[in-house]
């Protein structure tokens, strides 16, 4: 065993996004055992020493208009559910930070939390976040690709709002008051100003990297808004994906959103008409064809941490790394869940002390997570 896959395995890691629940819905396999072409299983994640894996409940702005978002949310909920009592040796809710040692088992237990990506299942009804989060669900990303009746996104060029909805800031209300933590990547800089300004919590960036090294991608933080979640108490996750940490790979993603959103509206005019459509999956594909993976080594994250730390200090950075759902593109030595031995390694060799390390590895969310209920109660 090497000196990272040792501290990997003493150290508490805590990774804030993978996206298991809608890979399971397009092709279903049994995670509890070894499972090719996917990037969390059990195995891989006890040889990662992965301790908290937040399993992320996504929907597409396509199915927020379809009126399919609940559902969707649902029945990945359903999902993540039926893998944990499938195993129940391997895997367990985790609904508080207070159940970790209990629950964990000595190590043997991966524990699932519920992050919700996209707040389109609540629909316009406030009663709806008391219903997700009684299954568990205990960060919500306010948007996802495009504006919803929550929030503008970093991605959108129509920037409905300018920044959060009226809606929208009776969603941060409630979510405090319930103890979800509220996540601002995928938002537009105004909306993360207004949830900021908003939120009597601290919150979180789940799966975000840092706009110096990607200038004009929005969808990263800049300097300003990365340490005004610091400030605040909260804490930003650094992702892996080639495309957040990868100049290059952040405009191939631009694109692809400019024009996944041009397909769907193409795609709804076809429903209407009455004529055949083409899936999302197909667009996916061909996409993926015409735009392969580059080659991106690890010291793009390494980078991405060494700066947060400098700008924000080694209370305010983890990791979320995306493995799921960035269709595989990512950085050498960091394609699974197995590969925190190498990113512990690398944090090591630039110097980093094993306090900070621990902190980022999942000390600081578990602070944060805490600090967010502390809030609700006081509320």
């Amino acid at each position: 065993m090497s000196a990272g896959q040792r501290f990997a395995q003493d150290a508490t890691i805590v990774d804030t996004h993978i996206d298991a629940p809608s890979l399971l819905l397009r092709n279903w396999a049994d995670l509890g055992v070894d499972t090719p072409k996917v990037e969390f299983d059990y195995p891989r994640a006890r040889q990662g020493g992965l301790d908290v894996a937040f399993m992320s409940i996504y929907t597409s702005p396509g199915e927020d208009r379809a009126g399919s978002a609940t559902q969707t949310a649902h029945t990945q909920i359903d999902a993540v559910e039926a893998m944990i009592g499938r195993h129940p040796e391997r895997f367990a809710l985790l609904r508080s930070p207070a159940d970790f040692e209990r629950l964990h088992a000595r190590g043997q237990r991966v524990l699932l939390a519920l992050g919700m990506e996209n707040g389109a299942p609540i629909g316009d009804d406030l009663a709806r976040l008391a219903q997700f989060h009684a299954r568990g669900v205990r960060y919500i990303t306010l948007a996802h690709s495009e504006d919803n009746r929550i929030s503008d996104s970093s991605y959108s060029r129509k920037r409905t709002w300018q920044g959060l909805s009226p809606f929208g800031e009776k969603v941060v209300d409630e979510m405090n008051r319930l103890g979800i933590m509220v996540d601002v990547s995928h938002l537009s800089d105004d909306a993360v100003r207004d949830v900021l300004a908003r939120s009597k919590a601290p919150v979180i960036a789940s799966h975000s990297g840092l706009r110096h090294f990607t200038p004009g991608f929005e969808r990263n933080l800049s300097d300003e808004l990365a340490k005004a979640v610091a400030a605040k108490g909260g804490v930003v996750q650094i992702v892996f994906g080639n495309a957040f940490v990868d100049p290059a790979s952040a405009a191939d993603t631009q694109a692809y959103f400019v024009d996944n959103a041009k397909f769907e509206r193409e795609q709804a005019a076809a429903r209407e008409r009455g004529e055949a459509v083409r899936s999302q999956a197909d667009f996916d594909a061909a996409w993926e064809k015409a735009h392969p993976p580059r080659k991106v080594p690890i010291d793009a994250v390494l980078n991405q941490i060494d700066y947060a730390v400098k700008l924000l200090g080694a209370d305010h950075v983890g990791i979320g790394s995306d493995f799921d759902g960035v269709s595989g593109a990512l950085p050498d030595g960091l394609t699974s869940v197995a590969d925190y031995p190498n990113l512990i390694e690398g944090l090591k060799r630039r110097g980093h002390s094993d306090d900070t390390v621990r902190k980022i590895l999942g000390d600081n969310l578990l602070r944060v997570w805490r600090a967010v209920e502390a809030q609700a109660v006081r509320r």
